[in-house]
């Protein structure tokens, strides 16, 4: 699909925060993701919204030992450390007025980011609701992950369950209210953590639900609950959520994903909510990619996040 460039009613401060590592994943190359989306032209793309960007460069932490698990979790402090970078980079960018967009690097480093959010909401007295576009629950604990690996955890850590090590990267336990999470696209959830899942409180779209009431209906419902003058969305975009006939570039691909089509209606309908303060694009590792093809269609739909339509239009009158 050929969109056009149409500037935002509003103009954004954004800031681009790379996190390089791959600690909290099975596979190697997530590191590299960062540097794929500066390469697909992440930051240019923005700018040709008329948003002022920052790119804030590369987060520094430690090098992925590639151990075994330990006690069910595998990197458990080098993940820690990493997180606790992304929160505390991505604190400060908040307060400094910006829209962080936190290129990642594996889904565990959503553990720092939704801290600093966290954080940031009770201060500013705003009610937190994250958004969690994905193929995988990411709701396991020790007694329910295969792996131990902890990309596979963050839901559930943010809503206090896990580690003390993890748990103390947010200021508060849990850091976001279960009943704020709403996740999109699921469709591999682990035995026991289905239960898990189901007892917490969090809402799941997964793809059948997708299938049966179709994705406008869902994102419609998510955004209605999402709509208060006080509330501050954040989306946590894992790259695995899009189908990988369109997205090959992850390294934990699950078939019967999004198409095409239906990822950007996600992304137009966010936007047209006015909601989105913060953004985790996680996952994406060019060590599977084909010629950089999903780096590219990632940046594709984090345009149209930040306001890149078919036509320049009323959202509301043409719903009407």
């Amino acid at each position: 699909m050929t969109t056009s460039s149409t500037q935002p009613k509003t103009k954004s401060r954004v800031s681009l925060i790379g996190v390089p590592t791959d600690v909290g994943a099975s596979h190697r190359g997530g590191s590299m993701g960062p540097e794929a989306l500066r390469v697909a032209g992440l930051e240019q793309a923005l700018r040709s919204l008329g948003h002022e960007v920052f790119d804030r460069g590369n987060l520094a932490g430690p090098v992925n030992p590639m151990s075994v698990s330990k006690e069910g979790y595998r990197h458990l402090e080098e993940t820690a450390v990493w997180c606790e970078h992304a929160r505390d980079a991505i604190y400060n960018s908040l307060n400094a007025g910006d829209i962080p967009v936190m290129l990642g690097g594996d889904h565990s480093l959503a553990i720092g980011s939704i801290a600093a959010v966290s954080r940031f909401c009770r201060e500013k007295k705003k009610r937190l609701v994250v958004f969690w576009l994905d193929a995988h629950a990411d709701f396991n604990t020790p007694d329910s992950s295969p792996s131990g690996n902890i990309h596979g955890m963050p839901v559930a850590v943010a809503c206090g369950h896990g580690h003390s090590r993890l748990l103390s990267i947010g200021e508060v336990t849990p850091m976001i209210d279960p009943s704020h999470v709403i996740q999109i696209g699921i469709r591999s959830v682990d035995a026991i953590e289905k239960i898990k899942v189901v007892q917490s409180g969090v809402t799941v779209y997964d793809m059948r639900q997708v299938d049966e009431i179709g994705m406008r209906s869902i994102v419609d419902k998510a955004i209605q609950f999402a709509s208060r003058p006080d509330t501050h969305l954040h989306v946590s975009f894992d790259v695995d959520f899009l189908d990988p006939a369109i997205a090959p570039g992850v390294a934990t691909t699950v078939l019967g994903g999004p198409n095409y089509r239906e990822a950007q209606l996600v992304m137009e309908m966010i936007h047209d909510s006015g909601l989105m303060r913060s953004l985790d694009v996680v996952e994406l590792n060019p060590a599977f990619d084909v010629h950089n093809r999903t780096a590219e269609l990632a940046v594709e739909l984090v345009e149209s996040l930040f306001g890149k339509q078919i036509l320049s239009r009323n959202p509301v009158k043409d719903f009407v």
